[in-house]
């Protein structure tokens, strides 16, 4: 019998041993970590030179703050993932980041960034029109409504304007439909960042921070961004509305059927359609807008992550990056992934490879998310936010957002408060790239 080392060595092919490995750090857990293992397996089997391993680092800020670590360190991933108000952090670091165009172009890598759906790609873009890093799981936000409700209320079809989901959620209540009309999760991501989007309002000066790392926050400046957190503060007294708290809290009360409304991410539809299963049937519709603002809504903005690749690396691996980027974005591997976790395609190819295996039509509502997104041409209120220490401003909207339903302060007098504090953290931003 041949020892242990032996019958090792002899299972390890020469390219096996050659292959060059390289590290990804992401922030995907449970069911979306598993996938995110299967796709490096399935690469790593599609080729003898490389191996990715990927390494779950907690969650996204957990993964951010590990990542600027392990750099100034001198351990960097090739790989990281940053989610998306972690752009102007990333942009920031300018000896630390290798940005995917160059990466693309220095290893002879065949890449073309016009593949990408333009509110996806406008978003990881600099404003001279390079990629910086490669989109990877992105979402927007879209309005999930109890179907048996809305049937037991006698409302025939999701609103499309904000005035009209008003009217529903009041009509839901009084019914005795549901107990409460709408919720949200998220709520600065849908209810601040996405409703300036749709309705063409500005966020920031400097088109949102992508023109410079002198934006400060307009919101509070917007007639009818004010004009909608009061609705919700006054909604709230009658249940129409209920805030659910931060971050995706409010999923559940309309998982439990408690409210008959939600605003959240498209890549919660699988989990919302496990939850809901044998419960009550929903469907997707897109977000509100305000016919007082727009006659026609823009395009919504993405939230989800992409991938950034760190400097410190051998050319060798820097090849190997380069062709698992490409590998990722191939329509088989991200018609797989959006079709699997609810996330919407990124590129142009993968979503008419869905489309013509049927998956839109077999899943309805899954489509809801790529129309929003790609309304017209995203403008400087729609490319997205590139704001530094984006991650505090959020903690401090939704801080004033709470003042601001639960009465203690006017939706006018929050969001002042709430812009003025933001602007701090910008401010000091600014400096802190300036020096």
């Amino acid at each position: 019998m041949l020892p242990f080392v032996a019958v090792t060595a002899l299972s390890l092919s020469p390219s096996a041993q050659a292959a060059t490995t390289i590290t990804w750090w992401h922030a995907m857990e449970g069911v979306l970590g598993e996938k995110v293992n299967a796709i490096a397996d399935e690469f790593n089997a599609s080729q003898d030179d490389y191996v990715v391993k990927p390494v779950y680092k907690g969650s996204y800020s957990d993964n951010l703050t590990a990542t600027i670590a392990a750099f100034r360190a001198g351990q960097a991933p090739a790989i990281t993932q940053v989610f998306e108000v972690g752009t102007a952090t990333m942009m920031s670091a300018k000896g630390a980041i290798y940005p995917v165009y160059q990466l693309m172009q220095d290893t002879d890598t065949p890449f073309d960034p016009d593949a990408f759906l333009p509110a996806v790609k406008s978003y990881y873009t600099s404003s001279d029109g390079h990629m910086l890093s490669m989109p990877f799981n992105s979402s927007t936000p879209v309005l999930y409504y109890n179907q048996d409700a809305f049937a037991k209320a006698g409302i025939e079809t999701p609103p499309k304007t904000w005035a009209e989901l008003g009217k529903d959620a009041h009509q839901l209540v009084e019914s005795g439909a549901a107990e409460c009309g709408l919720t949200t999760a998220w709520p600065s991501w849908t209810q601040l960042e996405n409703f300036s989007a749709v309705n063409d309002l500005p966020f920031a000066t400097q088109a949102n921070g992508f023109n410079g790392t002198d934006a400060r926050l307009v919101f509070d400046q917007q007639p009818a961004t004010v004009a909608h957190i009061q609705d919700l503060a006054e909604w709230q007294k009658s249940h129409a509305f209920e805030y659910g708290g931060r971050a995706d809290n409010g999923t559940k009360r309309f998982q439990s059927g408690r409210c008959a409304m939600l605003t959240t991410s498209s890549a919660s539809r699988a989990g919302i359609q496990e939850a809901a299963k044998g419960k009550f049937g929903f469907g997707i519709a897109p977000l509100p807008y305000d016919a007082k603002a727009v006659s026609q809504p823009r395009n919504s903005i993405i939230g989800g992550a992409s991938l950034w690749v760190m400097r410190g690396q051998s050319d060798a691996v820097y090849k190997g990056v380069a062709e698992f980027m490409n590998f990722l974005s191939s329509p088989a591997v991200q018609a797989d992934w959006a079709s699997f976790t609810g996330y919407v395609p990124i590129t142009t190819a993968a979503y008419q490879r869905l489309k013509e295996e049927g998956f839109y039509a077999k899943t309805p509502g899954a489509s809801v998310a790529i129309d929003q997104l790609t309304r017209g041409t995203p403008d400087d209120n729609g490319r997205g936010l590139r704001l530094g220490n984006m991650p505090q401003i959020r903690n401090i909207i939704a801080e004033q957002l709470e003042k601001a339903f639960n009465g203690s302060e006017t939706a006018a007098q929050a969001l002042t408060d709430a812009a003025e504090r933001g602007n701090q953290e910008l401010e000091q931003f600014e400096r802190s790239v300036s020096n």
